[in-house]
């Protein structure tokens, strides 16, 4: 395992990311990504093989506290078989504990299925195992709450309210899109994780994570001076927009444009952006349904493009719309070729975007 790159792919609740974080523990250079069930869980492993066959170096592919349906199973076999073909040395192991997963259970030998376990509890025992794995000294403990709480063994553990609160801790922590930022999403769920499981052994554990919630948070997103938890991750959030600016800008009719998907809240976060990256003429956020809100300062009428691109309307600097046959995706990459074929088409059939320049405005 030492030479081999881990792809680790989890669930989003609780357990899933606790897997993850029982692998940080493992010295090993590994990659994480998240997954709900559904079509998700497909894209998100076509990106893990995109990865590894750009990587062309030994791969570990980890799957853990997801079932894979039959087809999805067969799926993944060939894909893994045809990259090892390929001169590519490629291990597949999943570690699930849903029931639903019997019958590729029974089909791949790299399926391993427990239901009397949760997949933390799985992967912690599987890393020491078959990984070299420096435990730190809350960690079975962590694992034992985490079992008792996902299978929901109210009474076999003293601490389960903690788990609750480590529950909750993961599904209201939503200040990132993890489409957009899969990557600090991850780390900023497992930071939070990896400070909570210091109060494991507090009297009165589960109040005082409670308690210290709010401030974990803060000081995940605290650079230098102390603010507000929404202007923090507003900051946060408008400097992620702009490191990646590169592959996210989008042009229609001359104007530029950046195209950001589910982050919500524009109007606070799209103003930030725009008075900061003033070479943007727009930045439009499209939801997983479809709809769409636009923000502008001064340089174009976004009313006129949600029009254009959706019979929307609104203000010139803030209108909004739905994109009909939008189609749901997990990749960001995905949805932007969506958007751009969308404006291509619009570019094609539409006459000259009205617009209002300051230029024109002085003129």
């Amino acid at each position: 395992m030492k030479n081999r790159t881990i792809h680790h792919l989890s669930h989003i609740d609780l357990d899933g990311y606790s897997c993850q974080l029982v692998m940080m523990y493992t010295p090993y250079t590994k990659y994480n990504y998240n997954a709900n069930y559904g079509a998700e869980v497909k894209q998100k492993l076509e990106l893990i093989l995109e990865k590894i066959k750009e990587q062309k170096v030994p791969a570990f592919i980890l799957i853990t506290d997801l079932n894979l349906t039959a087809d999805e199973s067969k799926w993944l076999t060939h894909e893994v078989r045809k990259l090892n073909e390929n001169k590519i040395d490629v291990t597949l192991q999943l570690l699930d504990h849903h029931g639903s997963g019997e019958e590729s259970a029974k089909k791949y030998d790299w399926y391993f299925l427990d239901t009397s376990r949760c997949a933390t509890k799985i992967t912690y025992d599987y890393a020491k195992e078959h990984f070299d794995f420096n435990e730190p000294e809350w960690m079975q403990k962590y694992v034992d709450v985490v079992n008792a709480v996902d299978l929901w063994k109210q009474e076999e553990h003293e601490s389960f309210e903690y788990g609750k609160v480590c529950m909750r801790l993961v599904t209201e922590t939503r200040e990132l899109n993890r489409t957009m930022f899969p990557e600090e999403d991850s780390e900023y769920k497992l930071s939070l994780l990896h400070e909570a499981a210091k109060y494991i052994n507090e009297p009165d554990a589960p109040i005082v994570l409670d308690e210290k919630i709010y401030f974990l948070k803060k000081n995940f997103f605290k650079k230098d001076k102390n603010d507000t938890l929404d202007n923090l991750a507003t900051k946060y959030v408008v400097e992620l927009l702009g490191r990646s600016r590169s592959e996210r800008t989008i042009y229609y009719k001359g104007y530029r444009g950046y195209l950001s998907y589910g982050l919500g809240n524009t109007s606070i976060i799209g103003n930030g952006f725009l008075t900061q990256y003033p070479e943007y003429d727009f930045i439009v956020d499209v939801s997983s349904r479809g709809t769409m809100s636009l923000r502008a300062n001064n340089q174009v009428s976004v009313s006129q493009i949600s029009k254009e691109w959706a019979n929307g309307g609104g203000h010139p600097n803030a209108a909004g719309g739905r994109i009909q046959g939008f189609k749901e995706q997990f990749r960001y990459d995905k949805v932007k070729a969506q958007i751009e074929r969308l404006i291509n088409e619009k570019e094609s059939r539409a006459g000259d975007l009205e617009y209002k320049k300051e230029e024109d405005i002085q003129a």
